[in-house]
């Protein structure tokens, strides 16, 4: 049998240049970036400083904004907690999954037996693919038993509460609780969960916001030396309020503003850890809320500004919100847009950072924001589509936005809820009158005809999920 020798300089050589070769390929290849979302609850559009709030001081929401790109017409796909949630980690419309809720049942509670379905595909899932560390931190709202837990949809780890901390009161509490500003801790016994076990009940909902404060730091510092994921979403603030020692009775906005403030430490603690672990230009960051500001609470509900009503409704306080992103030497410092901007759009933006591919087997409803993240385009996105609960009630295309229906976020007590349907819709222009007290619907009869077109292309389109509450 006839042996084939080759000279070992010539093998040593191969090897070598193969090798540095690798070496080449992987050091142009950029890391994917950690991401982080921050997502406030019941946060309204005129609640923060660098929005224009008088007395609630929030400096680090203010400089990350000052650092960052804040968005002036980001807006959310539902107007209440569980399908708002349930929009921005699928990318998904909440009709197309069952997630939209009804009129009768609008979110999910304790006694829900669903949840977000276990095909969904979340942000934490598809960047599995890639690596990443993922943790949710704080409210989920998306289904409290275990098969629709963080844990079982793509999160590695989880610490918070499973649904709003209003709702597991204890046996007798007074009418209106929720809204007092002097609320009693022993109202309430809401669960602290760690993963899919109960660790903690009652749980002192005034060390909530540092808790999941220490929690995310440990996170990030755990994970410093590859990427990471974290779904931060706060549990305030929702109604009851309840702040800790160091900020309760501080701000000059009351119990509401000490909350908030306290809320804009934990940012503040977030992004200074990111700066001294040297990952603040390797962390794309992004804050938001899930919805409107509750006002029926009185003042223990926030502002939505300028626009008009707030939770629970479609008009522009329920459904638009305050949004600043956020990376050092990626983001333009101190720039503000006007563009059009959806939390579903934060599923393909994610993904697109990480290079994983956008599912292709199922409708999305995102779009990826890198162009006006980091100033080189335009959004993709013409069109918002106002559901609330299970029903369409307005389209906004471009500056124009139509209600098909339009309804307060809530009843007042005693009385029954009243729903207006509207044909033609009521028209108006967004970029002239964003308060929404201007109807034009006679002036631009072409723009109803145009944006009764985008209802039936929709319409015609759309397959509704099997309801899940």
């Amino acid at each position: 049998m006839m042996k084939v020798s080759f000279p070992l300089n010539s093998v040593r050589q191969q090897f070598f240049a193969l090798f540095f070769a690798i070496a080449i390929i992987c050091a142009a290849a950029p890391a994917p970036p950690n991401i982080v979302i921050i997502l406030a609850d019941d946060l309204g559009y005129g609640d923060l400083g660098c929005y224009g709030h008088p007395t609630i001081r929030t400096p680090n929401l203010d400089r990350m904004a000052a650092e960052g790109l804040r968005f002036t017409d980001f807006y959310v796909a539902a107007c209440v907690c569980t399908p708002s949630r349930a929009a921005l980690l699928t990318g998904r419309l909440p009709i197309r999954n069952g997630m939209a809720g009804s009129e009768k049942r609008r979110v999910i509670f304790g006694e829900s037996t669903g949840g977000l379905p276990p095909e969904e595909i979340t942000i934490a899932r598809a960047l599995k693919s890639k690596d990443y560390a993922t943790a949710c931190i704080g409210k989920w709202h998306l289904g409290h038993l275990p098969q629709f837990l963080p844990t079982a949809h793509g999160f590695d780890s989880y610490l918070g509460l499973r649904m709003s901390n209003d709702m597991e009161p204890a046996a007798k509490i007074p009418r209106n609780a929720s809204a007092s500003l002097n609320p009693d801790p022993t109202w309430w016994k809401a669960s602290l969960m760690r993963g899919d076990k109960v660790i903690e009940q009652p749980t002192d909902l005034s060390t909530l916001t540092r808790r999941y404060t220490e929690e995310g730091l440990k996170f990030i510092g755990e994970n410093k030396k590859k990427p990471f994921f974290l779904y931060f979403a706060h549990t305030y603030p929702h109604v009851p309020l309840f702040a800790s020692g160091k900020f309760k009775g501080t701000s000059p906005r009351g119990l509401y503003g000490d909350v908030v403030e306290e809320l804009d430490w934990s940012v503040g603690q977030l992004l200074e850890t990111l700066r001294r672990e040297k990952l603040a230009e390797k962390t794309f960051v992004f804050f938001t809320s899930d919805n409107g500001p509750w006002l029926m609470k009185g003042l223990a509900g926030g502002s939505a500004g300028l626009l008009s009503e707030g939770k629970g409704s479609t008009w522009e306080g329920g459904m638009r919100e305050p949004a600043i992103a956020w990376w050092p030497g990626k983001i333009k410092a101190g720039a503000v847009t006007h563009q059009l901007a959806c939390s579903m759009d934060l599923f393909n933006t994610s993904l697109n950072l990480a290079v994983v591919a956008v599912p292709k087997d199922r409708v999305m409803d995102g779009f990826d924001l890198s162009p006006v993240l980091f100033g080189h385009g335009v959004s993709q996105r013409e069109l918002m589509i106002y559901y609330r609960g299970d029903e369409l009630f307005a389209i906004r295309k471009v500056s124009f936005n139509a209600h098909f229906q339009t309804a307060p976020g809530y009843a007042s007590p005693g009385a029954p809820m009243k729903f207006e349907p509207h044909d033609p819709p009521l028209l108006f222009n967004l970029a002239q009158d964003p308060s929404e007290k201007i109807e034009i619907a006679k002036d631009h009869p072409e723009i109803i005809a145009e944006i009764q077109r985008e209802l039936e292309k929709h319409r015609a389109g759309l397959v509704p999920g099997t309801r899940q509450y």
